[in-house]
Protein backbone atom coordinates (compact mmCIF):
# COMPACT_ATOMS: atom_id res chain seq x y z
CA UNK A 1 0.00 0.00 0.00
CA UNK A 2 1.62 3.04 -1.03
CA UNK A 3 -1.05 5.91 0.84
CA UNK A 4 -5.12 5.85 2.00
CA UNK A 5 -7.34 7.82 -0.03
CA UNK A 6 -7.81 10.29 3.08
CA UNK A 7 -4.17 11.19 2.51
CA UNK A 8 -4.72 12.66 -0.94
CA UNK A 9 -6.13 15.83 -0.92
CA UNK A 10 -9.01 16.95 -3.78
CA UNK A 11 -7.78 19.23 -6.16
CA UNK A 12 -4.29 18.25 -5.07
CA UNK A 13 -1.65 15.42 -4.52
CA UNK A 14 0.58 14.09 -2.60
CA UNK A 15 4.77 13.52 -3.74
CA UNK A 16 5.77 10.21 -2.41
CA UNK A 17 9.34 10.48 -2.97
CA UNK A 18 10.85 7.19 -1.22
CA UNK A 19 8.39 5.27 -3.98
CA UNK A 20 8.99 7.52 -7.34
CA UNK A 21 5.21 7.92 -7.38
CA UNK A 22 2.95 11.44 -6.91
CA UNK A 23 -0.69 10.93 -6.18
CA UNK A 24 -3.02 12.88 -7.19
CA UNK A 25 -6.92 13.58 -7.01
CA UNK A 26 -8.43 16.28 -9.88
CA UNK A 27 -12.05 15.52 -8.59
CA UNK A 28 -13.59 13.39 -5.84
CA UNK A 29 -12.98 9.62 -6.08
CA UNK A 30 -10.45 9.99 -9.72
CA UNK A 31 -6.71 9.02 -8.56
CA UNK A 32 -3.70 9.20 -10.67
CA UNK A 33 -0.37 8.49 -10.33
CA UNK A 34 2.97 9.16 -12.29
CA UNK A 35 6.39 9.41 -12.01
CA UNK A 36 7.80 11.69 -9.91
CA UNK A 37 10.61 12.57 -12.21
CA UNK A 38 10.55 15.77 -14.09
CA UNK A 39 10.76 14.77 -17.69
CA UNK A 40 12.80 18.26 -18.21
CA UNK A 41 15.79 17.00 -15.94
CA UNK A 42 15.03 14.21 -13.96
CA UNK A 43 14.80 16.40 -11.00
CA UNK A 44 12.40 14.85 -8.21
CA UNK A 45 9.18 16.73 -8.18
CA UNK A 46 8.53 18.46 -4.58
CA UNK A 47 5.46 19.19 -4.30
CA UNK A 48 1.24 19.72 -5.42
CA UNK A 49 -0.73 23.13 -5.56
CA UNK A 50 -3.24 25.09 -7.13
CA UNK A 51 -3.92 21.91 -9.52
CA UNK A 52 -0.42 21.42 -10.46
CA UNK A 53 2.64 19.03 -9.94
CA UNK A 54 5.59 21.55 -9.05
CA UNK A 55 9.50 20.74 -9.76
CA UNK A 56 11.34 23.36 -7.78
CA UNK A 57 14.63 22.47 -10.36
CA UNK A 58 13.79 24.94 -13.40
CA UNK A 59 10.26 25.22 -12.43
CA UNK A 60 8.13 23.06 -14.17
CA UNK A 61 4.16 22.44 -13.41
CA UNK A 62 2.55 19.38 -14.81
CA UNK A 63 -1.42 18.73 -14.58
CA UNK A 64 -2.93 16.59 -11.84
CA UNK A 65 -5.23 15.44 -14.44
CA UNK A 66 -2.83 14.15 -16.75
CA UNK A 67 0.32 14.90 -15.87
CA UNK A 68 1.07 17.08 -18.80
CA UNK A 69 3.20 20.34 -19.27
CA UNK A 70 1.32 23.07 -17.95
CA UNK A 71 4.14 25.46 -17.44
CA UNK A 72 8.34 25.46 -17.36
CA UNK A 73 11.02 23.85 -19.84
CA UNK A 74 9.32 20.26 -19.22
CA UNK A 75 7.60 19.45 -22.76
CA UNK A 76 6.64 15.56 -21.88
CA UNK A 77 4.27 14.53 -19.35
CA UNK A 78 4.99 12.91 -16.47
CA UNK A 79 4.89 8.96 -17.10
CA UNK A 80 1.97 7.74 -15.76
CA UNK A 81 1.90 4.73 -13.14
CA UNK A 82 -0.70 2.04 -12.57
CA UNK A 83 -2.70 2.90 -10.04
CA UNK A 84 -5.61 0.31 -7.94
CA UNK A 85 -7.26 2.00 -5.40
CA UNK A 86 -9.13 -0.86 -3.09
CA UNK A 87 -11.51 0.61 -0.51
CA UNK A 88 -9.63 2.97 1.11
CA UNK A 89 -6.32 1.66 0.37
CA UNK A 90 -3.79 3.02 -2.43
CA UNK A 91 -1.68 0.78 -4.29
CA UNK A 92 0.75 0.34 -7.88
CA UNK A 93 -1.11 -2.15 -10.36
Amino acid sequence: MLAKTSEIPEGGGLVLADQGVVITQPKPGMFNAFSSSCTHAGCPVDNVSDGTINCNCHGSKFSIEDGSPVSGPAQTPLPEKPLIVAGSKISLG
